[in-house]
């Protein structure tokens, strides 16, 4: 685990395929027979109830109550639904990116070994809201949505000519800082700069070389996977064109 301001790629398998560590589980948190879980936790800050990682599960039935964060899931393996207090199901099925909505009234039901990468943030110091409906809380993410065209680079500073950027946000959640969505860009280099924002990226196509200020680079393709803490020293390259589903963290 780290709460380093360094570029974390995040693997399926653990770093370097290093594994991931069975979970203790409590009952009073399932309806199902309790399943064997797993977890590696590659980012962690407590004091404003951040996580990122890898997790996986056996066959569940969570008990129904408020879900707990708001939260963003690449799912790597299988599928599950989630079933809501007025009978609606969500299905999201392996290679999806889904957001849930902190509070919302549903359970995850799961039969089978799933395994996803997460971002989940729930602030440490505020209290569950009172939510009546799950309507909207859980979606699964369109990689062909249509975007629109951005008419500023943030959070970059461009060195030469600025590039044509799209967004779309899908969603933020009630506290406002904590957003989802979809973004692709054409070539540019950015400055090197503290990084404004805590983002979990899901490469969708291209190709992107962030460059640290200690010289430390990393190049994510189609199919990757990485976190940036907030404050990280970074410049972002891309060569041609880059897709990616992002969730960011604005505190």
């Amino acid at each position: 685990m780290s709460i380093e301001k360094r570029i974390i790629r995040l693997e399926r398998n653990g770093p370097n395929g290093s594994g991931i560590a069975e979970m203790k589980c409590d009952p009073a948190d399932f309806q199902s027979p309790l399943p064997t879980q797993h977890v590696h936790v590659y980012y962690s800050d407590p004091a404003i109830g951040l996580n990122v990682g890898v997790w996986d599960t056996t066959t569940m039935r969570e008990a129904f109550g408020p879900y707990p964060g708001d939260e963003f899931i690449w799912v790597l393996e299988g599928e599950f639904k989630m079933v809501h207090d007025n009978g609606d199901t969500v299905p999201v099925h392996a290679n999806d990116c889904a957001y849930f909505r902190n509070a919302i009234p549903t359970s995850w039901h799961q039969e089978g070994y799933l395994k996803k990468l997460y971002i989940t943030f729930l602030d440490p110091n505020a209290e569950t809201p009172e939510i009546k409906s799950a309507e909207g809380g859980v979606r699964v993410l369109d990689p062909d949505v249509e975007m629109e065209v951005m008419d500023t680079t943030d959070p970059f500073e461009i060195e030469g000519t600025a590039p044509e950027q799209k967004n779309h946000t899908i969603f933020t959640n009630d506290a406002g800082n904590f957003h989802v969505g979809t973004w692709e860009s054409g070539p540019m280099v950015s400055k090197m700069l503290p990084f404004p924002t805590h983002e979990f990226v899901r490469m969708l196509d291209g190709e992107v070389t962030i460059t640290e200020a200690d010289g430390t680079a990393q190049t994510f393709r189609g199919g990757d996977c990485f976190f940036v803490p907030k404050g990280t020293v970074c410049s972002w390259a891309i060569k041609d064109h880059v897709k990616k589903h992002y969730a960011i963290l604005d505190l």
